[in-house]
């Protein structure tokens, strides 16, 4: 009910609701009655609640928001209660509950780790990480409490390993209960069309009840009656008042939001399809927006040689170059794993269930030729020492027939301190300091590209009965394996569109600086040259001055390693400069910085509930891509909006003429009843108007910059052409009334409503304004371009509307049922072809107008040749 009472409460509607209250009253204390004022009373509610509701369905089919905290958070636990694990639904967990996780789990709660068997977390929902982080038991320094290692948090879930942990904190009192609150407490932000629309309607509704009133108080101090003054100030109000514009703007909108589904990008609010083609600045996360979300394995390196790998994501599709020397590093990495990788199944592709790393590794294995089922049965898995933050390496040791063999992989500078010797073109050989330089070179080659790196050696064993110090002494150097979380293939090309729009580029995350430099550079966020890269640590010693500076400066920047609090302060200071933002993010930790932005973005098939209700726009296939091909029909969309709001204007000036026209000569009857103009703005305008709507984008759409903030809807440029047509339109209007009046012979004041050429001229008034606007209606389409060059009938919906207004004009000349309504009459052939010869010369004036702006313009454009060009 709040969303449909704010649907009557826009300016349009207000000025209707009391002109209609206005008209009851006349109608009520008026002897005798006049039933035609009850009719207009009743068809200026029909008028207001038909806006309503076409805006009401609109906007209800187009936002689906649900309670996202709920729906994120898992439905039941394991819990140790009385010594016996037993099931209980998410919402009764209390503090003091020990939870048991195991991998795959959803976190229901906040909790102290007091068990870790190799736990391990995936963060990205409330850090941004994408990298899963080993959990322990043991006490921790003070720290914030999301970089705690000893804590897990509810909208996390496990990847690896296996704990138990206390509830400490339940729902709101969460860390993400904290994000959704603050996520809560935010407005939502007016888009531009918005803040736009409400400025026009303000105005234009202060104009006509000004020019209502006017005339009221003229024609009083004249002699005329209250009532019948009334009716005139009453046709003044309506004729200025667009009332078919909420439902064009409404529907043309939805037109964009189901265009853009078609794109994938789903659109909640109508309204951010226009804030869409304004945007100047977008502030995008890295993991699964610009990326895949997926680590893939690039390159492998071993005996002084780089292997490519090619294919994406976890599909074992793809190949290695020169397998046979690639594999030996890759089977010791995928043996030294504790990830699985999941077939197809269910309608789900190839899946890793654990660690995204080790689930890289065991993709590129198998893209080697690898069988990694009887890998693992052949060398059977009979110890392991877990990887270690401080060791930075993990080792497995493994039984194979009467030998043993010990795996480890890690961080290169990890591995390589451990490592004496190396397989070097199949022998194993002592490695000296040109090997190991080689190896380091190769190791600073591979991160200089942004990619992870993690060395693999091995150890041959006596038995099993080693300690770990003593495993992890003479190992024998494998190889050297890259990866990297790759862009998605259509973010470049996105990217670069997007700054050929004049569109700025943030990236914010809360991922590691240089990696996320390494991928703004990879996908053409950050040109040549140096970048700053702003922590969240320096935005918290930043002021809001230095903060503006960093953003507006010619310094290229990114932030990363941020929290939610400051995604959401980078958003508001590049609002509080005039920037127009779009924020895209698919974790919770985007979620406040979404829902402050004018157009927040989250993602369809990896975000979270929350990031998704935050949002106003979700992209169904979590596409950067998306984001440019929805700026660019929300570009069109503004464009539409300006062509149907000259249509819409210049007959207004063509419904208002002939009232000022009659009140100026002395005529005492209305020449356009209110009811008349709302057949006008409703029945033949509406249909047309929409048409208009259903523009497509002109070329060149996305190479033109953003247009100005300041810059209004109804700027001057609008103004000036539908005055320019309106003005053409009225003077045949006031033409075809009085020449119908005049050729009764009869003076003004013998008219009354019942006589047979008043109604003729009435019906004339209305008609000439349906058919002037059929031929309007082809003319706004292009701005400078002849609509005879794009093709009269390219648009067959605007063909197809305009026919039906004329049609509907026909049925209320001709139809006595509606002719009783309108007080109409019959009109002659001759009649219409008057009118259609006034409609023709609106057409070529405007063709005129646009062929002399086209020749100035080559006229300014045009220099003559040089000298030499001449010689």
């Amino acid at each position: 009910m709040v969303e449909l009472a704010s649907q009557l409460a826009n300016m349009f509607a207000v000025v209707l609701i009391v002109a209609a209250a206005i008209t009851f009253v006349i109608y009520f204390a008026s002897s005798p009655r006049d039933v035609a004022n009850l009719d207009l009373a009743f068809g200026i509610l029909g008028v207001v609640v038909l806006n309503a509701m076409i805006g009401f369905t609109q906007e209800h089919a187009a936002e689906r928001t649900a309670e996202a905290l709920q729906q994120m958070v898992p439905r039941t636990a394991r819990v140790l209660r009385d010594g016996q694990m037993t099931v209980v639904a998410a919402e009764e967990l209390v503090p003091g509950d020990v939870v048991v996780l195991e991998p795959g789990d959803a976190v229901s709660a906040d909790c102290r780790v007091v068990e870790s068997h190799e736990l391990a977390v995936e963060m990205a929902a409330i850090t941004g990480e994408s990298q899963p982080v080993r959990r322990i038991c043991d006490p921790v320094g003070t720290v914030q409490r999301t970089e705690a290692r000893n804590l897990v948090f509810m909208g996390t879930s496990v990847t690896n390993g296996t704990g138990k942990a206390v509830v400490f904190a339940t729902g709101l009192r969460t860390e993400f209960g904290r994000i959704y609150r603050l996520t809560a407490s935010l407005p939502p932000e007016p888009s531009p069309l918005q803040r736009q629309v409400t400025y026009m309607a303000r105005r234009v509704a202060l104009v006509a009840i000004a020019a209502g009133t006017l005339l009221f108080g003229l024609r009083v101090l004249s002699g005329h009656a209250l009532a019948l003054s009334f009716i005139f100030a009453l046709g003044v109000m309506v004729a200025l008042v667009p009332e078919g514009l909420p439902a064009t703007l409404s529907v043309s909108l939805a037109i964009g939001v189901r265009r853009m589904a078609r794109q994938r990008a789903l659109i909640k609010r109508l309204a951010a399809v226009e804030a869409l083609g304004s945007t100047t600045v977008i502030c995008t996360d890295k993991t699964g927006t610009l990326t895949t979300a997926e680590m893939t394995v690039q390159q492998v390196y071993e005996s002084g040689r780089f292997h490519s790998l090619s294919g994406v994501g976890y599909s074992p599709d793809g190949g290695v170059e020169d397998a046979p020397n690639a594999s030996q590093v890759l089977r010791a990495g995928a043996l030294c794993s504790d990830a699985r990788l999941l077939p197809p199944s269910g309608g789900k592709g190839w899946r890793i269930l654990g660690d995204t790393t080790e689930g890289a590794i065991l993709v590129a294995a198998a893209k080697a030729g690898i069988d990694l089922a009887a890998e693992t049965e052949r060398a059977e898995r009979i110890g392991d020492f877990p990887f270690d933050p401080d060791r930075k390496r993990m080792t497995t040791v493994h039984r194979a027939g009467d030998r043993y063999e010990a795996y480890t992989k890690g961080s290169p500078e990890g591995v390589l301190d451990r490592c004496a010797r190396a397989l070097w073109d199949g022998r194993e050989v002592q490695l000296d300091a040109r090997i190991r330089q080689s190896i380091v070179e190769a190791d600073n080659a591979l991160a200089a590209q942004g990619l992870r790196v993690l060395a693999v050696a091995r150890r041959h064993l006596a038995s099993a009965l080693v300690a770990q110090d003593e495993v992890e002494q003479r190992l024998i150097f494998l190889g050297l394996v890259a990866m990297a979380d790759p862009p998605r293939p259509e973010v470049t090309q996105a990217v670069a569109s997007c700054h050929t729009a004049g569109i700025r580029i943030f990236m914010v995350t809360g991922d590691y600086g240089l990696t996320a430099e390494a991928v703004a550079r990879r996908v053409g966020i950050l040109g040549e040259g140096p970048a700053r890269i702003v922590s969240g640590t320096d935005l918290d010693q930043m002021s809001d001055g230095e903060l503006v500076d960093a953003l507006e400066g010619d310094e290229q920047v990114l932030f990363a390693r941020v929290r939610p609090e400051h995604k959401l302060r980078i958003v508001a200071t590049l609002e509080s400069v005039g920037e127009v933002v779009a924020v895209t993010g698919d974790g919770a930790n985007d979620a406040p910085a979404l829902k402050r932005a004018s157009v927040g973005v989250a993602m369809g098939e990896g975000g979270t509930d929350v990031a998704r209700a935050a949002s106003v726009m979700v992209l169904l296939d979590d596409s950067f891509a998306s984001i440019a091909r929805a700026v660019e029909l929300g570009r069109a969309v503004y464009q539409n909006i300006r062509r149907f709001l000259a249509y819409l204007f210049s007959h207004n000036l063509a419904e208002l003429a002939p009232i000022l026209a009659a009140t100026f000569v002395g005529f005492p009857l209305v020449p356009l009843s209110a009811l008349q103009v709302l057949a006008i703005d409703l029945g033949s305008d509406v249909l047309p108007a929409l048409a208009l709507g259903a523009e497509r984008p002109e070329p060149g759409t996305m190479a033109r910059p953003p247009r100005a903030t300041s810059e209004h809807l109804f700027s001057w440029t609008v103004v000036r052409r539908f005055l320019f047509l309106g003005t053409i339109q009225s003077a045949g209007v006031v033409f075809a009334f009085f020449w119908r009046i005049h050729s009764a012979h009869l003076p003004y004041a013998s008219f009354t409503s019942v006589n047979p050429t008043y109604r003729e001229a009435l019906t004339m008034s209305q008609a000439g304004i349906v058919v002037s606007q059929f031929f309007n209606s082809f003319t706004v389409r292009t701005d400078h371009q002849s609509v005879l060059k794009i093709g009269l009938f390219s648009n067959p919906l605007l063909v197809a509307a305009g026919l039906l207004g004329l049609g509907f004009m026909a049925a209320v000349s001709y139809v006595p049922a509606l002719q009783g309504v309108f007080h109409t009459a019959a009109l002659r052939l001759s009649d219409w072809l008057v009118l259609g010869a006034f409609g023709l010369m609106l057409l070529l004036a405007d063709e005129a107008r646009k062929a002399w702006n086209r020749r100035r313009v080559s006229v300014r454009s045009w220099h003559p040749p040089d000298r030499k060009e001449q010689g």
